[in-house]
């Protein structure tokens, strides 16, 4: 497996890997489908255990474009993490896929609950967020965060 940020193997110690998967399901998804849509309520979020996922964006007059496509150890699925919960992108299983889900209620408690547990997890979706805005901006699009009290609003577009 790679050093990439992104995986879990990098982003994560031991210990904080093991509590994190201790608190997540497996659940598989077969190939064409789709795990949420652009949109949606975000309230779980998914660590790759094998295959590939295309995350894509709506853009206006065409079909969706895909921007990324995860692969095992990675993180699927960020916007669980900021208020008000919806998906800013979709996700499709490209491939089978063998996931680790974890139900993002669950995941915030323990890192209300832990400090550095939550860091330690803030920061790794920080770093995966860090390339979703390299990516849509390789692609001549905007990525944009405004926050307020309780509430951060991200902006991604590509040209149509």
């Amino acid at each position: 497996m790679s050093g990439s940020p992104t995986r879990i193997t990098a982003a994560l110690p031991a210990p904080y890997r093991a509590r994190l998967t201790g608190i997540g399901r497996e659940i598989n998804f077969a190939q064409g489908v789709r795990l949420f849509d652009e949109g949606d309520h975000a309230d779980r979020f998914w660590i790759l255990r094998s295959g590939t996922v295309s995350l894509d964006i709506r853009v206006p007059g065409s079909a969706p474009v895909v921007i990324e496509s995860p692969g095992p150890g990675e993180l699927v699925g960020w916007s669980w993490l900021f208020k008000p919960y919806i998906w800013h992108l979709g996700a499709e299983a490209m491939t089978p896929v063998r996931t680790h889900e974890f139900d993002a209620e669950t995941v915030l408690t323990a890192m209300d609950a832990d400090p550095a547990f939550g860091s330690a997890v803030g920061h790794w979706v920080g770093q995966v967020l860090a390339i979703v805005h390299a990516v849509i901006t390789a692609h001549g699009g905007t990525a944009t965060v405004t926050s307020s009290p309780g509430q951060t609003t991200f902006r991604l577009t590509l040209p149509a």
